[in-house]
């Protein structure tokens, strides 16, 4: 089995419009998008979600009203502004944590003189499994101000080696997120080939560096990708040329093409909407990374 990270170092290069075009044109892959911050597969893709579960990662300190006695201990210790002052019915000030401020550090459960704090497991979000028009899509959401979302992108990661395990699929394609934080660690990790898009500006080139980094940290094979580099050809020679210095692979060229919106307005690839343009550059860089992954 073998699995094709497609990761930027920034977001807005066109990644997940490349990786939902793969997804098409290899058939018979598993795709996974592993962008849980902000996923957005899903609306190109259509899922059918076939199993769904709930993810819990962290902590987040609850009050019980009951057994508070309204000393503000707890107000006083916390450093992340999470708790509130509150009065009841009968005019009697209790405390109360606000769940989207609450990091689940658990000092005022420890100092609550009326241990009337408990310290429960956060729920964070969910992951799914669904079928699409191109195979089997494992993805996920995270909750709003959820933490760990590096721990989320590994179960959406083993979740879809075990889909395409028992379907008998050779390859999983990942959707990674942009950066160079957890989630793309959690990404890269023990993938067989990583292609990094990036786009024809000082921003693009210098957060392509970082993330070439990253992937060179963990020893995966990296090609890259000029996505619009017809937009400053001067700049695509200059990426170009770093990429082959640092000893990393030129996968191809996509033009920008205004067809590509329009494929996104019509939930569709651009790869299924045209063959020219765009769409048969997409299609040229597919058979580029199937010749690396066979290597």
């Amino acid at each position: 089995m073998k699995e094709l990270v497609i990761i930027s170092g920034k977001g807005g290069t066109g990644k997940t419009s490349i990786a939902a075009s793969f997804a098409v044109l290899a058939g018979n892959a598993v795709t996974a998008d592993c962008d849980v911050d902000a996923a957005d597969l899903h609306l190109v893709l259509a899922p059918q979600v076939q199993q769904r579960g709930g993810f819990r990662s962290g902590h987040e300190a609850r009050i019980r009203t009951e057994d508070c006695g309204g000393c503000g201990v707890c107000a006083r210790l916390c450093r992340f502004g999470a708790v509130g002052q509150q009065q009841g019915p009968d005019g009697a000030v209790t405390y109360a944590i606000d769940p989207l401020a609450c990091e689940g550090c658990g000092l005022c459960a420890r100092y609550c003189p009326q241990q009337a704090i408990d310290l429960k497991e956060r729920d964070c979000g969910e992951w799914f499994v669904s079928e699409t028009r191109c195979g089997p899509l494992v993805h996920a959401s995270l909750d709003a101000a959820a933490e760990n979302s590096g721990k989320l992108v590994s179960l959406v990661r083993d979740k879809a080696r075990t889909v395409a395990k028992e379907g008998g699929r050779e390859l999983i394609i990942v959707d990674g997120a942009p950066g160079i934080g957890c989630p793309v660690i959690a990404s890269l990790t023990g993938a067989t080939a990583v292609l990094i898009v990036t786009e024809p500006t000082v921003s693009g080139a210098h957060d392509l560096e970082r993330v070439a980094a990253v992937a060179r940290h963990f020893a995966v094979p990296a090609w890259v990708c000029v996505n619009k580099w017809d937009l400053n050809p001067g700049m695509t020679e200059q990426i170009e040329a770093t990429v082959r210095r640092q000893g990393m692979q030129v996968a191809g060229r996509v033009r920008y093409d205004r067809d590509v919106t329009a494929a996104q307005v019509a939930a569709r690839t651009i790869v299924e909407f045209t063959v020219n343009g765009a769409g048969g550059d997409v299609r040229a860089l597919w058979l580029e990374m199937g010749r690396c992954l066979t290597v």
